[in-house]
């Protein structure tokens, strides 16, 4: 698809296709981009809908403006103390429909990236870390504060205890500062840093090298990456191996087996 096509897929989310790779950029630059109700869902609709789009190969998830996402919309989420439960209901179904957004990145066929700028903060550093690789400019800055106004980033710390070393991950939840870019790419938090400004060309760069591999290899590899990562040893060999043999045996493999030995580029099908 060397076209652009914007889709509306919520007032709180842009979508932009184009070279099989689909742009989403959170759009609330005047609030900070919260993980509010309207973003969330905003979220969730568009992973829906890629998921099944074989056109789009690989994801990037920027933001517009000087901060990512400074996490859950706390103004939203203090309004519902009033309500006769003092929110319980409410903070459940929040938090609920956050943990699926995260989960829907595992899930996605094609990989996520996120490409960061400024800050990235409680819910929004989560959203980072869910996403299969991340790069962020020099200026971006991560941050679990929960811990200052008295709430635990008990959420967010799923993701982080995920990615980085359980030292790193304690470290950032216990005190709640601000890890510069570089910092977080040596905890693993990213994958690299790039001058500030850069790091949606630099994703859109990654994303243009995966789309240029097998879909269905690509496929096959993600999900196996999660679903071997909850087992033991033993039993994440034994799945690797079955994965890995279906893979010899996919058209796929054999096409990119036989270019290889002819010195040729590989004509995809999946």
């Amino acid at each position: 698809m060397n076209a652009h096509h914007r889709h509306d897929a919520a007032p709180a989310l842009r979508r932009e296709d184009a070279d099989s790779v689909a742009t989403l950029t959170l759009d609330r630059p005047q609030s900070r981009n919260p993980l509010s109700e309207a973003m969330l869902a905003a979220l969730s609709d568009a992973f829906t809908a890629i998921a099944t789009d074989r056109t789009i190969k690989a994801v990037v998830l920027a933001a517009e403006g000087p901060v990512f996402s400074a996490g859950h919309d706390l103004k939203e989420m203090s309004a519902h103390r009033a309500d006769s439960d003092r929110g319980r209901a409410y903070f459940t179904e929040i938090l609920g429909r956050c943990s699926k957004v995260m989960q829907q990145i595992s899930a996605l066929p094609q990989p996520v990236i996120a490409a960061v700028e400024g800050t990235a903060t409680a819910a929004g550093c989560q959203l980072v870390a869910s996403c299969d690789l991340a790069v962020a400019g020099s200026n971006a800055k991560f941050c679990t504060p929960g811990v200052h106004i008295g709430l635990f980033c008990s959420t967010p710390m799923v993701a982080l205890t995920r990615n980085l070393s359980a030292k790193h991950a304690m470290e950032m939840l216990l005190l709640g500062e601000m890890v510069p870019a570089e910092e977080a790419a040596r905890m693993g938090l990213i994958n690299r840093v790039v001058t500030a400004g850069d790091a949606l060309a630099e994703a859109r760069r990654l994303a243009a090298v995966i789309a240029s591999k097998s879909p269905a290899t690509i496929r096959i590899g993600k999900r196996a990456f999660y679903e071997q990562r909850e087992m033991g040893l033993a039993a994440a060999y034994d799945h690797a191996s079955a994965v890995m043999v279906d893979n010899m045996l996919a058209r796929d493999a054999e096409e990119g087996i036989g270019a290889f030995v002819e010195k040729r580029a590989p004509v995809w099908e999946g």
